[in-house]
């Protein structure tokens, strides 16, 4: 009979327990619970942001389509608002009637084909060119700017990724040094030549005539990227770390700091191994 009391308060806790459990499925559809071990990423540039690698990859490809096109600062940091606000940077297909892509473009407004729209290259480069035509956007607040591009029902939401989004676009393009740090977990996406040909491939297609094939080496164990300044040489560098986790990519060095997948942070390089801040070198996993 004395232990009566403990069974009973064991049974109230299971059931309890699985009633929180029920709770959180409940609401599984609406918000996005965290796993237990994932990679992240953390950009450090006068203030934080902390994205998954799939919004830290879509963020440095928005941001090195702005700086190919020769788009100041702050119509990155309106952009990465923008696609913050409308798909949280993700390259979505399941927006608001025909609303596609990272900035929910919709074909029936002339956004262009749906297929070009889920190119984020394409719908970054949409963006600025409608950007770029707004009159005096980069005096306006961002979400006025934004608002003059996207045409929302909800033409102050965006203002609320201002911060965010400044801290973004100051790191990636090339502000800030050893700005963005992600952590890799489990095995690589790619190895070898494999992942040195994605590298390859990723650089090229973000940054188009601003990286001349002369300026960049491959080979088998990664590649390496001659830069004109310390600005360039950290947004090719950030924009390696932003893309490592689907391309194999295992280790960075710029000037006298180098970043790990393991570890997941810049750190300073214990010899020289010609490393310079002339050249960005990228290694892959083997």
């Amino acid at each position: 009979m004395r232990r009566t009391p403990l069974v009973v308060v064991a049974l109230l806790a299971l059931v309890g327990t699985l009633g929180f459990v029920a709770v959180l499925r409940s609401f599984s559809h609406d918000i996005k619970l965290p796993s237990l071990v994932s990679a992240r990423c953390l950009v450090s540039a006068n203030g934080e942001v902390e994205l998954d690698p799939v919004q830290m990859a879509n963020a440095a490809t928005i941001a090195a389509v702005g700086v190919r096109r020769g788009m100041p600062q702050q119509a990155v940091a309106i952009a990465l608002a923008t696609a913050l606000q409308e798909s949280k940077l993700e390259n979505r297909e399941d927006g608001d009637r025909d609303s596609i892509g990272l900035f929910q473009q919709r074909p029936s407004q002339g956004w262009g084909d749906p297929d070009k729209i889920k190119d984020p290259r394409y719908s970054a480069d949409r963006f600025y060119s409608a950007l770029k035509r707004v009159k005096g956007y980069q005096k306006m607040r961002i979400t006025d700017a934004a608002q003059r591009v996207q045409r929302s029902a909800y033409p102050n939401a965006y203002q609320k990724w201002a911060d965010e989004a400044q801290v973004l676009a100051r790191a990636l393009t090339g502000q800030a040094a050893s700005a963005v740090a992600c952590t890799v977990t489990g095995a690589p996406a790619l190895r070898g030549a494999a992942a040195a040909t994605a590298l390859m491939s990723g650089l090229r297609l973000d940054w188009g005539r601003g990286l001349p094939t002369s300026a960049a080496a491959e080979q088998a164990a990664g590649l390496t990227v001659a830069v004109t300044s310390v600005t360039s040489g950290w947004r090719y560098a950030h924009w390696l770390v932003s893309h490592a986790s689907d391309t194999g990519l295992e280790r960075v060095r710029f000037a006298d700091l180098q970043w790990d997948a393991g570890a997941g942070k810049w750190q300073p390089v214990t010899n020289d191994g010609g490393i310079d801040d002339r050249k960005v070198i990228a290694e892959v996993f083997r």
